[in-house]
C-alpha cells in the first residue's frame, strides 16, 4: 500500500528543488508519471518549462522561501560547479544554503538528496567538503527517512536543458565504453536518469539514513 499523504489518502504530495537540472529533470519526469503522486511543487529560480496538471511551479528566492504545504517527500537536486558559480562562496550558496533552506521549509516525512561521490565534511577538497556538510546538516533534520545519492561523473543530455556540454564527460564516457568492465562500479560514469530512478524507488519508503553509491544505482 502506498504511504499515506498529509491529507490521509493513499496518495503523495511532493516537492522538488532543482527541476531544471540534469538529475532534477529526470526526477520531475518520474514524479509526473507516477499515478500515486497527486501534486508536485517545483521550486526553482526559473520555471521548469513544462506543463502538467499536477505540476505546481514556484519561482522563488531560496534565501526567502514562501510557506510550503505539508509534504510526503522532498527531493533536493540543486547543484552547480565552482566554475559555473564563479566563486566558492556562490557555489556554497547553491549547494549548501539553498538545499538546506528547502529541506528546512518542506515539513516532509522523507527526503532525497543528490550529493556526489567523495562527499565528506572533513575533506580537504572544498567541493567534497560542502557536499559532506549538506549531508550532515540534513541528517540533523527530523525526517523519517533520508536517501543520499552519491553519483560519480554524471552524464546525460545537457544540450536539451540548455546547458553547456562538458568535454570531460564526453571523454570519460568514450573511454568507459572500452574500459567499463575494468572500472569499479562506483567509479563508472552514471546517467542522470539512473540516479533519478534510484531516488524515486527508495525515498517513498525510506527509514533512517540511506546512502546510495553509483554502483548501487546503476541498472
Amino acid at each position: 500500500m502506498p504511504p499515506l499523504s498529509p491529507n490521509g489518502a493513499t496518495t503523495r504530495i511532493v516537492a522538488l528543488a532543482g527541476a531544471t537540472g540534469l538529475v532534477g529533470r529526470a526526477i520531475l519526469e518520474g514524479l509526473l508519471a507516477d499515478a500515486s503522486v497527486t501534486a508536485v511543487h517545483a521550486l526553482g529560480r526559473r520555471a521548469p518549462g513544462v506543463a502538467h496538471p499536477k505540476l505546481i511551479p514556484h519561482v522563488v528566492d531560496f534565501a526567502a522561501l514562501p510557506p510550503l504545504p505539508p509534504l510526503d517527500e522532498v527531493y533536493l537536486a540543486l547543484g552547480t560547479t565552482i566554475k559555473a558559480a564563479g566563486s566558492r562562496a556562490t557555489f556554497r550558496v547553491v549547494d549548501f544554503d539553498a538545499n538546506l533552506a528547502v529541506a528546512s521549509a518542506a515539513r516532509a516525512h522523507r527526503a532525497g538528496l543528490v550529493s556526489a561521490m567523495g562527499a565528506d565534511a572533513k575533506s580537504r577538497i572544498f567541493y567534497n567538503r560542502v557536499k559532506g556538510e549538506i549531508e550532515d546538516a540534513l541528517t540533523q533534520l527530523p525526517f523519517d527517512g533520508l536517501v543520499i545519492a552519491r553519483p560519480s561523473l554524471l552524464v546525460g543530455n545537457r544540450e536539451a536543458l540548455g546547458q553547456p556540454v562538458r568535454p570531460a564527460e564526453k571523454a570519460v564516457t568514450v573511454v568507459s565504453r572500452f574500459l567499463g568492465p575494468l572500472v569499479p562500479a562506483n567509479y563508472r560514469p552514471i546517467n542522470a536518469a539512473e540516479v533519478a530512478r534510484a531516488l524515486l524507488a527508495r525515498v517513498p519508503t525510506a527509514r533512517g539514513r540511506v546512502v546510495l553509491l553509483s554502483g548501487d544505482m546503476q541498472a
